[in-house]
Parts: C-alpha cells; structure tokens; sequence
C-alpha cells in the first residue's frame, strides 16, 4: 500500500498516523465538518485530509459512521488501504465489506470473521464448535432460580452497555427491559441474553495476530479484571499469579478460535476465570474483539512488537515469521 485512510480520530488515528510515518506510508485524516474538529491534532498529523458530513441534527462523532462517506473520503483521497481504529466502525463487517467491495485493502479481519464475533450468542455457539468453553446463554424467559445469579448482556456491542446483574427472579423483567432498551439506544439491536454470573472471577484477555497463511500467534494476555461499571481501568501483562497450565490453556483457545473464524489481522479473545478459595477455576469464553484494543500497548511493551505495523503488514500479505512469537519480557500496566 503507498496510502492509507484511518476511519478514525483522535488518539488511535495519531497512534496509526505514527506508525505509517515510520513505515513511509502517505496517510489520509478525517474530520467531522466543524471547525473544532478540522483544528484536531490528528488532522494536522496526517498528510492530508478529507472533511464528512455531519448529519443534520447530529452531533460530530456521528459523521464517523457512515461506511459510505469513509470509502467515498478514502477514493477522493487516492488512498489505497484503509484502517479502522477502534471504536466507531471498528467492528463493522458492512464498513469492511465496503473497503474490499471498493478495491481497497482494508487493514483488519475479514468481514466474514468480523459478523461472526458480532453477535456474543453466535460467537458462544462457534466457540463450543471449536472445544473451546463457554457459559451457558439462557433466553431471559428461560432462566429459573436454580440459574441465579444471571448476567443480563446485551448479544451486540461491547463496553458494559447492556449489562444487569440479576440476583431475585423478580428483578428479571425489569433488568431485561432496561437492557433491552440500553442495548438498542447503543448498538441498534435490543436482542439479550443471560449467562450464569461469576461474583469472584478475573477478566483475562489473549491477545491475538494472525496472517493470511495460516499463522496464529497469541502474544501473552492481560489481566483487565480491575473495572467501575463494567469499564476496564487497568490492563496488565502478564496476568500476576496466573498458572502456566491455564495461561496455556488460555492461549490454546484463544488459537482454536481464531482458526475457526478464519481470523486475519490482530484481535483478542476475552475469557472468564472463576476464583475459588483453592485457586482459579476453569476459564470460559466470553467474546473475540475483531480489532486493535486500546489496551494493545502493554502487550507492545514485553514484546517489543508494533502491532499496527504488523496489521499492515499482515493486510499486505506479508507472514508471520517462522521463528515464532516473541517471548514477553518484563511486566507493563495501562
């Protein structure tokens, strides 16, 4: 590629931009069509830019989810690839379909693998196909007293939205309801399903890089189970006091899953791990982030790894090495 697009703004667009200069790729910003957002930092970083429309009646960030407009900018631009950052269209299989459909090189999974994950009850349902273990996923008129406490999430999105902790039968309705609308109003699916909840779990995630020839690295995980209101706020590598069995249990799913889905690109596979007085129990899956995360620089830290530079290259066809994944050194916190 000789030019790409971030579909983005903000901290992961000047993240991407960083890595592009370094690479010698030319890059392509956009803005919302307002002056304040014409003026951002990530706009004077790129080396040129593209204004979108804001719909009438919205607000600027609304200008940034329009698959349309964003392959339109990349085209009018001479771009040749485009990379889609986290948040907004990061996980739109429409968005990525609209780069291919376009003849564009679009630095993330394939759309297929992206609608696959879309849905948390699907994933669930691959991810059983695969050997890999999962909570069960109750219809909320399922769930009995025996299934208390119950977990009320949203099958769509991601980012706590959605979420209920149920602990009375006589609560469900309720908390289901509000779900529902919470999960429509954020993702525009209001669909819901309960999983059996864990009160004394940690949060574990696997990050991922895959390429088109049929590697699958797993670059250690992180412990994210540090949260408010079903936010991370701390993200660590490697997870502290994790067992070598599980960590490599970990890491085998997180593969299984990725090759079942035909993954390419970076990614990561979240999983549950209750804790018992005697020690961790055993993991299940919760969902796969079909891109970069936030949190991807600590894992950059013990490995010494760029993975925007890898998502690139990987998107370019270039493989994994043959010597294998870098082994982590060191211990990061974000």
């Amino acid at each position: 590629m000789t030019t790409l697009l971030v579909a983005n703004r903000g901290e992961i667009a000047r993240r991407v931009l960083r890595t592009c200069r370094t690479l010698g790729v030319a890059t392509v910003a956009v803005h919302a069509d307002t002056s304040e957002e014409a003026a951002a930092a990530h706009v004077a970083e790129a080396d040129t830019a593209v204004r979108l429309p804001v719909p009438d009646g919205a607000g600027p960030a609304a200008a940034y989810l329009d698959p349309g407009a964003l392959v339109a900018a990349a085209l009018s631009a001479g771009a040749d690839a485009v990379h889609p950052g986290y948040g907004f269209l990061s996980e739109s299989a429409d968005l990525a379909r609209a780069v291919v459909g376009a003849g564009l090189t679009w630095v993330g999974p394939p759309p297929e693998a992206i609608a696959a994950m879309g849905s948390k009850t699907r994933a669930k349902h691959i991810a059983r196909e695969a050997g890999v273990p999962v909570a069960a996923a109750l219809d909320p008129d399922d769930v009995t007293a025996d299934h208390l406490p119950v977990l009320v999430k949203a099958a769509a999105g991601g980012g706590g939205r959605g979420m209920r902790v149920v602990r009375a039968l006589a609560e469900l309705p309720d908390a289901a309801a509000s779900a529902r609308a919470e999960a429509a109003a954020a993702f525009g699916d209001p669909a819901v399903f309960c999983e059996p909840y864990v009160d004394h779990g940690r949060h574990v995630e696997v990050q991922i890089l895959a390429d088109t020839h049929g590697a699958v690295w797993t670059l250690g995980e992180r412990d994210c189970s540090v949260q408010r209101r079903h936010q991370k706020v701390i993200e660590e590598t490697p997870a502290p006091g994790l067992p070598d069995t599980l960590r490599d249990r970990l890491h085998g799913a997180a593969r299984a899953m990725a090759r079942a889905i035909g993954y390419v690109g970076a990614g990561t596979a979240e999983f549950l791990v209750p804790v018992h007085d005697d020690g961790p129990g055993a993991p299940v899956f919760l969902e796969m982030n079909t891109r970069l995360q936030v949190e991807h620089p600590v894992t950059e830290c013990v490995t010494g790894l760029d993975l925007v530079e890898w998502q690139i290259r990987v998107a370019e066809g270039e493989a994994l090495p043959a010597s294998g994944p870098p082994a982590p050194r060191g211990h990061a916190i974000e």
